[in-house]
Parts: structure tokens; C-alpha cells; sequence
């Protein structure tokens, strides 16, 4: 009798160490796939980031393009631009000024 309660303790016990196993390697599956997960995620992350990396720079060569279509051909050709402000208000001081009136 003593031999079958042994036996029988000896079989819990394997089959507890069993459980125990089984439980941890899950466990290890469980984080390995999240691991993969994050780095998956995180290569997805790097190719949308290079993607929109490669979107700006093809903007910039448009605009570029477009800009080069728009530029004065001519070499010697002098771009109009507005007086600074404050040629802008002398001038209009001048013509409100009580000496320029006739």
C-alpha cells in the first residue's frame, strides 16, 4: 500500500514539473512573438519614415523644376523688387509733403 501512495505522489509531482514546463515555454512563445511583433512595427515604422523622406525630397525637385521654368532666362536680366519700407514711406512722404504741391 505504502508503494502505491508513493507511486501515485511521485506521478503528481511529475505531472506538476510537467505543468510548470509547459506553462514556462509558453510563456517564452508568448514573449518571443511579441518581440517579433515590436520589431516588425518598428521596421514598418522606418520604411513609412524613409517613405516620406523619399515623398519630400521628390517634392522639392518639383518644386525646383517649377521655379527653374519661372526664372528670367536672361543673364543680364534685373529682378523687380519691392523698395524697402522705409524708401516705401519716404516716398510717401514726399508726395504728400506741402514743398511738392504747385
Amino acid at each position: 500500500m505504502q508503494a502505491v501512495r508513493e507511486k501515485l505522489h511521485d506521478m503528481n509531482a511529475m505531472r506538476k514539473a510537467k505543468a510548470e514546463a509547459r506553462a514556462e515555454e509558453q510563456t517564452e512563445k508568448e514573449m518571443a512573438n511579441t518581440r517579433m511583433e515590436v520589431a516588425r512595427e518598428v521596421r514598418l515604422a522606418k520604411e513609412a519614415d524613409a517613405a516620406a523622406d523619399l515623398h519630400v525630397a521628390r517634392a522639392r525637385q518639383k518644386i525646383e523644376r517649377e521655379e527653374a521654368k519661372h526664372a528670367p532666362n536672361h543673364p543680364n536680366a534685373i529682378a523687380i523688387v519691392d523698395p524697402p519700407e522705409s524708401d516705401r514711406c519716404l516716398l510717401a512722404a514726399e508726395k504728400t509733403s506741402p514743398a511738392n504741391k504747385p
